[in-house]
Parts: structure tokens; C-alpha cells; sequence
């Protein structure tokens, strides 16, 4: 190891009192070209009471927690959302469910709709579409006490545009059934609907007698999955097929 002495340099040319020369002989650690390792502490800071208490400091705190955890609420939404498709596959839309069906979907929709991203779905674009029905609890929908062969037993599609304050809800196979309706905006999340008309076997239009109405919130929103709640209590779980299609104005 080498180290530094100072010598004085006699060169009036010189700008400096002091210049190094090296010397080879090994002596103590050379601090200057070996700097010590630097040792790390940590503390655990508390704030003062007046700002641990404070909305601003909770809001903080708030802010970095969802921030490091947005990765594990991702999963626990995705993780919701497979079990929640898991459990309404065989229920044949809700009308083979049971009440402990109905209880533990119910249960499933909720704990979605604690977790929901979108907190003003009426001004997001991922309302706008298609949306084919995988569940309810309607009976106006599912008819249970009809025959089987007498009810909807295609595909059931509601469409809604925010934008233009349109909705649709369509049947297919064996009935074609179709109704449009205006909506109108409660709040950021929920609507008043007014059907306007109803079109037989996808041909025959019929005007609404004015008797049609009723109200909808929509509990959870993503790009695939929609909730939604009826002010008669129903609960209505979608899936986004076609997010450009359009609601007849």
C-alpha cells in the first residue's frame, strides 16, 4: 500500500504551497483512496401526534399503501373475478339457482364491487357496448316459472352508449324480443331507465305505453366484467363481447 507525504515545492512557477510525492514503502491504510465502507442505519420515524392524526398524513400514508399494493389488489380482483365466473357457469344464467347459489354469488359481487376501479362508470368509455347477461336474479328475465321450452334460452345482450343516454336489451333464440330505452343520469352511477319501444321477433315495433321504467346502478365496472344492481334488488353480472357497437337513437 502506498501513501502520500507532503514536500515543498521551491518552483516559484508553482500556484500551490504543497504537492504529493508518491512514496512505495507500505504504511497504515491509505483513507484517501480507500474510503471505509459506509454503514447504513435505519430508523423508524414516527410523526408528531397533531400530524399522525391529521387527514392530510392519513391521506399520505393512504396514497403509498395503494401505491405498493396495487400489484396484489390487481390479483385479488382477478383472483374474485375467475371464482365469481367459476360459480355461475352451471346455473344456466341463474335460473338453476339456488338460494345458497344466489347467496354465494351475491357474497362474491359484493366483495368485487368493495374492490371497484371505476367510481364514476357513466363517465368512462369502458360502459360503452355490448354486454352479453351471465347472471341474475330478474325473474322478469329468466321466467322460471314458465316451461323451459318458453323461455329465452339464446344468448341475452344489454348494450348501453353514455354518450348518447341510450340502452337496448336484446333476446335471441327463440324469441328475437328487443327494447330500447332512454336514460337518464341519478348520479355518477346510477340511471333512471325509460323503455320507448319494444320490438316483437326483431320486427314488429311497438310503442312504449309509458309503464316501463325503473333504475340501475352500476356497482363494478372494468373493461370485461360489469355489476350492476336494479332498484328491485336484482343483481345483473355482464361480460363485454362488443365494446363499438351502437344503441339505435
Amino acid at each position: 500500500m502506498t501513501h502520500l507525504s507532503p514536500v515543498i515545492l521551491s518552483s516559484p512557477s508553482s500556484t500551490l504551497p504543497l504537492k504529493y510525492r508518491i512514496n512505495s514503502q507500505p504504511l497504515q491504510q491509505n483513507l484517501l483512496f480507500t474510503p471505509p465502507r459506509p454503514q447504513f442505519y435505519t430508523t423508524l420515524i414516527k410523526p408528531p401526534p397533531s400530524i399522525a392524526n391529521s387527514k392530510k398524513w392519513r391521506s399520505t400514508v393512504s396514497f403509498f399503501q395503494g401505491f405498493l399494493t396495487g400489484g396484489d389488489r390487481e390479483r385479488d380482483v382477478q383472483s374474485l373475478k375467475d371464482e365469481l365466473y367459476e360459480t355461475i357457469a352451471p346455473l344456466d344464467r341463474g335460473a338453476e339457482a339456488t338460494s345458497e347459489d344466489q347467496q354465494r354469488v351475491d357474497k362474491i359481487a359484493s366483495k368485487l364491487e368493495a374492490m371497484n376501479f371505476g367510481k364514476e362508470p357513466l363517465n368512462s368509455d369502458l360502459l360503452n357496448g355490448k354486454w352479453e347477461l351471465l347472471y341474475t336474479t330478474s325473474q322478469s328475465i329468466l321466467q322460471t316459472k314458465r316451461p323451459k321450452f318458453l323461455r329465452p334460452n339464446g344468448k341475452i345482450y344489454q348494450a348501453i352508449n353514455a354518450d348518447t343516454l341510450r340502452a337496448q336489451n336484446i333476446e335471441t333464440w327463440p324469441f328475437f324480443n328487443q327494447a330500447t330505452a332512454n336514460l337518464v343520469p341519478l348520479n355518477s352511477r346510477k340511471v333512471a331507465v325509460k323503455f320507448d319501444y319494444f320490438k316483437i321477433a326483431s320486427l314488429i315495433p311497438i310503442k312504449s305505453p309509458g309503464s316501463g321504467h325503473g333504475e340501475l346502478e352500476i356497482t363494478y365496472l372494468d373493461q370485461d366484467l360489469r355489476i350492476s344492481r336494479g332498484n328491485r334488488g336484482n343483481l345483473f353480472i355482464l361480460k363485454m363481447v362488443d365494446p363499438s357497437y351502437r344503441v339505435p337513437i
